[in-house]
């Protein structure tokens, strides 16, 4: 049966179930996918907010305050980010900033430089 039943690309539920041939469906979300064509395309994009792709080692700039726990200042808007690394999770970016050291970024606060 686990054979039958794939996770979801789009929400991420693993109950995605056989449909017929080559199409499963996810009972969650109403999505519906062929699992090929999800696998081709498996590489997460991570966009910035203007939608442009990211890569590893991209500079970019943050486009608004962004606070920083156990900081006294928060970083602020126009601040160039070099040499970025993409992650998984919900803070995709890492990086290192001048005068706060090493921390992880959410992709939505930053536009490519």
């Amino acid at each position: 049966m686990s054979d039958e039943m794939k996770p979801c690309p789009a929400c991420k539920s693993p109950y995605g179930y056989a449909m017929g041939d080559d199409l499963y469906a996810c009972p969650e979300c109403g999505h519906e996918w062929n699992p090929s064509e999800v696998e081709a395309d498996s590489g997460n994009k991570v966009l910035d907010s203007n939608g442009n792709e990211l890569k590893d080692g991209d500079s970019v700039v943050v486009i608004k305050n962004l606070p920083v726990k156990g900081a006294p200042k928060p970083i602020k808007a126009g601040t160039k980010v070099k040499n970025i690394r993409l992650t998984d999770g919900d803070h995709n970016i890492a990086c290192k900033i001048d005068g706060f050291g090493a921390m992880g970024l959410k992709s939505e606060f930053v536009k490519k430089a």
